[in-house]
């Protein structure tokens, strides 16, 4: 079975590679193509689709005969988490690269103008990419390779992506990561055109709003799954695995930013054509961090250090040959000038640049330590501290321009008067503030100020909505990171924890709350053995909640593993960690209350919502460009 997942790969290199040289060769000549790259692309969904399987089978089927599958597999694990295992390593994880890849080759043969050169270009430059990552995944990292010993069990999944967030997270993460090299084609098969057209914006928008929103759900249930899974009660770490994913998410959306304003204005072109090549090359440099190890994470499950040099290779082929065209053919792209300072325009740009900023600083934070290293300086580490010194100012910055974004004309003025924004904002400021100082014993300076500017941008966009402004990305996505800011700022300043000593028949008043260890109860699982105690919650209205954390034991892999319990309430969460055993009947346990989470996944669900309006949208000015460009043709038959 596996011999069939592995010729299946072996086509996809050989189609794809084959099938770019041919095409590039004529089209130097001038010569019409032998064959068109839009049956290509549906062959290399076809057949990598058909490799995935195959693999997936080999798992659900326990063929421990295969290195891969024994390496991540065991038989007493569940079958969703089989399935899971499939892209858990570093080989199966390349597999659905390359799969992701040919899958959004094939979406783009769709269209209507698939056979136009224009179209072809765009194909045959996602030819390109997959046939590096085809090529990388059969030499380097195949996962159809045999056991060099005879085994009768496996070694078991990882008991942390034992969970059901990453059955998802990667997937997601992988198509909104691969989702932006369709971008990347658009735009610079426009440069390989003898005349730049700036519509290549328009025919890529709805794939890059696809790809921002896929990113930000596999942001968002990565963020889920640490949370719920990991047992520190945190929701981001600032860790290099999250921060690789960050990286993209930041110029994907100064990407759409940029697109925006070339779309409807024709500005920032050149903008937008840096930004669709910066970002799917963070993209490639996000899964070398995950999966070559150079970087110490709690995320980094599936490393493989030597893979590290050939991926860097794809980048930089792939850096020098986007920048090198964009150099040779900037002079051809050419934007209308922004007026004034005081128009949406000129807030776009700086936008883009408090986006950028954030980028770099990601970016220093995350690779400096490393580089400080290699050059045998010794070891530094780069925390929590450095990235929120530097994010919450760039955060509050962010909320003040985004709560005059509605007010905005194009190229100069503003909508309304400055008399009234000047009102709204006063008002609104005061509204954040008085809303936040009666839920708290001691309030903090910079929350404060955060909730007014939080609901100066929730305000604004709402008064505008209700002068008749249609409902838009802007509008979600905005209010969106407007709770996000608030709920991250009000976690940090007022979420409190204790470690105490547990057992039954202990009471202690926390929060409140009343905590009263009930009992222990023991369990087996599928592929794990668990203590799980049983904590009761009351207080002084007679309300009350049982949970229950575990402490679980994997014999295969011998690992212990926590399982947080969580109860949530709008205003935040309570959060209980099991801790080792102290003596017979008594553990240590961690109690938590994390103020406001429920604000941070809310930030996400609003922005993926506004996402998904945008998308529609799109898809829609896609559809009908295409009418109108069949309407003329008729016209001109006739």
């Amino acid at each position: 079975m596996g011999e069939l997942g592995l010729l299946a790969l072996i086509f996809v290199a050989m189609l794809s590679s084959t099938s770019s040289v041919v095409y590039v060769l004529r089209r130097a000549r001038n010569q019409q193509p032998l064959f068109s790259l839009v049956q290509i692309s549906h062959l290399n969904a076809f057949f990598s689709l058909l490799s995935l399987i195959v693999l997936a089978i080999l798992f659900l089927t326990n063929q421990f005969t295969f290195a891969y599958v024994a390496s991540h597999s065991n038989i007493a694990l569940p079958t969703p988490f089989k399935l899971a295992a499939v892209w858990g390593g570093h080989q199966g994880s390349m597999l659905f690269w390359v799969m992701t890849l040919c899958c959004w080759s094939a979406l783009i043969a769709v269209h209507k103008q698939r056979n136009s050169r224009y179209f072809q270009d765009v194909l045959w430059i996602m030819q390109l990419l997959i046939a590096a990552f085809s090529w990388f995944t059969l030499l380097g990292s195949n996962p159809f390779e045999y056991n060099a010993e005879f085994v009768v069990q496996g070694r078991d999944l990882n008991p942390m992506l034992q969970d059901i967030g990453l059955i998802f997270h990667p997937p997601l993460l992988y198509l909104g990561y691969i989702g932006f090299s369709t971008v990347l084609a658009f735009a610079f098969a426009a440069l390989m055109q003898p005349h730049y057209d700036h519509r290549w914006v328009l025919l890529s928008q709805y794939w890059a709003v696809s790809a921002w929103v896929l990113l930000t759900i596999g942001i968002g249930i990565g963020s889920w799954w640490a949370y719920n899974e990991l047992g520190w009660g945190g929701w981001w770490f600032w860790d290099p695995v999250e921060n690789a994913s960050l990286l993209p998410w930041l110029t994907g959306t100064a990407l759409l930013h940029a697109m925006y304003a070339a779309r409807t204005r024709k500005m920032l072109q050149l903008w937008a054509l840096i930004l669709a090549l910066v970002t799917f090359s963070l993209s490639i440099l996000g899964t070398f961090i995950v999966r070559s190890g150079v970087l110490t994470s709690v995320h980094a499950f599936a490393v493989d250090p030597g893979k590290g040099l050939a991926l860097l290779g794809i980048l930089s082929v792939v850096l020098i040959g986007s920048f090198g065209l964009l150099i040779m053919r900037s002079d051809q792209v050419v934007s209308e000038r922004i007026e004034s300072i005081l128009s949406r325009s000129y807030f776009t740009l700086f936008a883009i640049g408090l986006l950028s900023v954030g980028c770099f600083t990601v970016f220093l934070g995350t690779f400096y330590p490393m580089v400080y290293e290699l050059l045998g300086l010794g070891a530094i580490s780069v925390g929590a501290p450095y990235f929120n010194t530097l994010f919450v100012p760039l955060s509050l910055i962010t909320l003040i321009v985004m709560g005059l974004a509605p007010f905005l004309q194009w190229q100069r003025g503003i909508r309304g008067s400055w008399k009234t924004i000047v009102v709204l904002f006063t008002v609104s400021f005061l509204m954040g503030v008085a809303v936040y100082i009666p839920q708290v014993t001691s309030a903090k300076f910079i929350v404060a100020i955060a909730w007014g500017f939080g609901v100066w941008v929730m305000t604004s966009h709402l008064f505008m909505l209700g002068r008749g402004k249609k409902l838009s990305f802007m509008l979600f996505a905005h209010i969106g990171i407007a709770v996000g800011v608030i709920g991250a700022l009000m976690n940090a300043q007022h979420s409190t924890q204790i470690s105490i000593k547990l057992g039954p028949g202990i009471e202690v008043e926390w929060q409140g709350w009343t905590v009263d260890y009930v009992n222990t109860n023991w369990l087996i699982g599928n592929n794990y053995t668990a203590e799980q105690a049983v904590i009761r919650f009351n207080d002084q209205n007679g309300n009350t909640f049982e949970v229950y954390p575990e402490r679980r034991y994997y014999p295969v892999r011998v690992m212990n593993m926590t399982e947080p319990a969580i109860r949530s309430f709008w205003y935040g969460d309570v959060y209980v960690t099991l801790g080792n055993r102290i003596s017979d009947d008594f553990y240590a346990v961690k109690l938590q209350y994390n103020a406001y989470i429920f604000w941070i996944w809310g930030c996400g669900l609003l922005m993926i919502f506004g996402g998904i309006v945008s998308g529609v949208r799109a898809l829609t000015r896609r559809y009908s460009l295409n009418k109108r460009g069949r309407e003329v043709v008729q016209t001109t038959a006739i």
